[in-house]
């Protein structure tokens, strides 16, 4: 973990409600997909936790949906610079991937797909995306994964894009050695349900402090209890333990 001051470059609506933000600044600590960022904000107490969308040198791209106060102010800065932590979490396993690994995001759980994709792409591995959204007005990326050489395929709830319904409906029919996925918990339940092979699943959790010293966010494993903040959010299929 690292913390820095990190300039803002780029601010913009990709959507309705989700926003691309690009900061400059000392990148180092971040190792790897699947890592997030937490940002601190004038007057708010805790920092926002945001997953890395790409990394470029010493530029960091992130992708968050306008919520809450938080990211209502974040959207609202175009200029001047932000206190970061980097380097938080420990990412996904890229060794793990396979020929064919298939990667599923839903909503924002989209943006720690981009940079995966490029890593894998760039090891040479046939990647396929799946990208879930409710409808075709909530899309974003679907050009910027094609770009970089991945198979991609949308699914909208209500049928305005792609194939009608969810993501697990994408994945019926497809072949893949190894599968990674984020987004809402009922989307990674039905994944972990529907899936045919092993994979990880990053967790959206609501966070205290982000570095591990709360416990605020952890979650009940197979070999005991996990932060979501520190251990994860990744997590392996294997060592998953369903709430009811």
């Amino acid at each position: 973990m690292k913390q820095g001051f990190f300039e803002i470059i780029e601010n913009t609506k990709l959507t309705d409600s989700v926003m691309r933000l690009r900061l400059k600044g000392d990148t180092s600590a971040i190792t790897g997909p699947g890592q997030f960022v937490n940002i601190k904000l004038d007057g708010l107490f805790l920092r926002r936790p945001i997953s890395v969308c790409d990394l470029d040198g010493d530029t960091l791209t992130i992708l968050y949906k306008v919520l809450g106060k938080g990211t209502r102010q974040l959207a609202e800065l175009q200029e001047g610079t932000l206190d970061v932590l980097t380097g938080l979490g420990n990412g996904y396993d890229l060794s793990l991937a396979g020929g064919k690994p298939l990667l599923i995001g839903g909503g924002v759980g989209v943006p720690p797909m981009y940079l995966l994709a490029k890593k894998l792409l760039a090891e040479g591995k046939d990647v396929t995306v799946i990208l879930g959204f409710n409808k075709a007005d909530e899309l974003f990326y679907e050009e910027e994964f094609k770009a970089l050489g991945a198979k991609v395929l949308v699914t909208t709830a209500d049928g305005s894009k792609g194939i009608k319904g969810f993501v697990t409906d994408a994945m019926n029919d497809l072949d893949y050695s190894f599968f990674y996925t984020c987004g809402p918990e009922p989307m990674l339940k039905a994944i972990y349900k529907a899936s045919k092979t092993s994979g990880q699943f990053s967790f959206e959790e609501r966070m205290g402090c982000g570095f591990g010293a709360c416990m605020g966010c952890s979650c009940k494993t197979i070999t005991g209890y996990k932060r979501i903040c520190k251990e994860g959010p990744v997590l392996r299929k294997e060592e998953i333990l369903w709430e009811n």
